[in-house]
């Protein structure tokens, strides 16, 4: 008898795509002979099948053909109302994710899956990257941290080309043509041969670069599909990159990769998710996990110097390991290299010596605190934790420990008066408090304020309570 398939839904862009073949791995080795499907948009899984683990994608149009199987596993990872319907509607022993009944009701199943929903402009101290959430629900921490990945190549020294990915989903993610050009001048007075990679829609943007840099630079913007671009770059030296898709594919086929960080992005969620690449980004307050910039400009980008980027770039090309790269000054940027933490899941090292501060410590705590409630670290992870964040940022945790009363009384009056907690409960509450708070709302909305709910916001108050006693 044939075993029942397990179905992953993802229909966002073709970074959530890739960022979603770890849990593909992780649930073959978990579910070994169930037929693995992937519902995905048509433009974004086709030109991925080559580079893709082995399972059988699921256009939108076939969502009748999936209606008529029965599942023993649906995970939706995806936003959109029509994959929360199909969600509902499809037959499983388990669905985790947005589901959404023929009524119009909507519920996240999962704790970790609520959790990164309770995320949606309140990820400043979130520290669990997506590719990790997306399975922490159905695939043991354990599992997940014993999975090893190959270190990106480290190329010979006469290989000197660099590519450099234009484009991002968003203006505010990608750097100006300006600095583009910048570069390109900067890499090649260092005896790097610079690239230029995007898609179609980066072709003026990659024609502007070269006008503006004045010199000769192979131009393949809109001239490589997906396959081939994975293709090229084994020849290449390093992938200068901002949080794009392309970066999530160069990570995955082992291309060392710079991830020039910077927008209302989170590289803790988004930045390349296998060990060994490095992550440049702002070292201001505001860049620590905004989710959209409302400033009056892009202060994030102003660090970016073409030729402190080149620098760096050329002593990653020559293969200069972390050690020798702490000893680096740039001004306004810091550097990080991706990892494994404490937890065995991502994590990124900050390369100097700056001591943590507040936001640092305070991402830590929170980290601990919400890997012990979900069952996969202790409570005296979480309290060493808060230790440390009230030795050497006390007034963050001043600020935390401050508001515990008030959340205390808000949530029993609630319980007790059977109401509902308005919205300034998260909005209004300090931002070292929002993780919580912004969980505990989002808890109680997608439980309807039934007792579950209720039992599960208040086991997350008292254990606050008791860590940080």
């Amino acid at each position: 008898m044939s075993k029942r398939p397990i179905l992953i839904m993802q229909m966002q862009r073709m970074g959530d795509l890739i960022l979603s073949f770890p849990l593909m791995l992780w649930l073959a080795r978990k579910y070994p002979g169930h037929p693995l499907y992937v519902a995905a948009e048509e433009l974004f899984y086709r030109p991925l099948m080559k580079l893709s683990p082995p399972v059988t994608y699921f256009p939108w149009a076939g969502a009748d053909v999936l209606r008529r199987h029965e599942f023993e596993l649906v995970i939706n990872l995806s936003i959109q109302e029509k994959a929360a319907v199909l969600a509902g509607q499809l037959r499983s022993e388990a669905v985790f994710g947005p589901v959404q009944a023929a009524d119009g009701g909507r519920v996240v199943h999962g704790d970790w899956q609520l959790y990164r929903t309770s995320l949606v402009g309140n990820n400043r101290y979130n520290r669990f990257h997506w590719a990790e959430l997306n399975g922490l629900d159905v695939i043991p921490a354990a599992e997940i941290a014993a999975t090893s990945f190959a270190e990106p190549r480290t190329q010979p020294a006469d290989v000197t080309k660099v590519g450099l990915f234009l484009g991002a989903s968003e203006t505010a993610k990608r750097p100006s043509a300006e600095f583009w050009a910048g570069l390109v001048r900067e890499l090649l007075a260092r005896g790097l041969r610079p690239v230029l990679f995007g898609g179609p829609a980066e072709k003026p943007l990659g024609a502007e670069v070269k006008r503006l840099a004045g010199v000769p630079v192979l131009d393949l913007c809109g001239r490589l599909g997906l396959d081939e671009f994975g293709a090229v770059g084994q020849t290449l030296a390093l992938f200068v990159t901002p949080d794009t898709g392309p970066m999530h594919l160069a990570a995955w086929t082992g291309l060392k990769c710079l991830n020039l960080s910077m927008g209302p992005v989170n590289p803790w969620e988004t930045g390349p998710h296998s060990p060994g690449h490095y992550v440049l980004r702002a070292d201001m307050d505001c860049a620590k996990g905004c989710w959209r910039c409302g400033r009056e400009k892009l202060f994030c980008h102003e660090p970016f110097a073409p030729n402190r980027v080149a620098v760096l770039a050329a002593r990653l090309a020559a293969g200069d390991g972390p050690d020798k790269l702490s000893k680096m000054s740039l001004p306004g940027l810091a550097l990080f290299l991706t990892g494994k933490g404490p937890l065995g899941l991502y994590h990124i090292r900050r390369l100097d010596s700056a001591p943590p501060d507040g936001e640092r410590l305070a991402s830590r705590f929170w980290q601990a605190f919400f890997a012990a409630r979900f069952g996969i670290g202790g409570e005296d992870a979480a309290a060493a934790a808060w230790r440390g964040l009230t030795e050497d940022a006390p007034k963050t945790a001043q600020v935390l420990l401050a508001h515990i009363p008030a959340m205390s009384r808000q949530l029993r009056h609630g319980l007790g008066a059977g109401e509902r907690i308005d919205a300034a409960f998260w909005a209004e509450s300090p931002v070292p408090a929002r993780p919580l708070t912004g969980l505990a709302q989002m808890r109680l909305q997608n439980g309807d304020y039934g007792r579950p709910a209720w039992a599960a916001v208040m086991g997350h108050l008292e254990a606050l309570i008791r860590v940080c006693a």
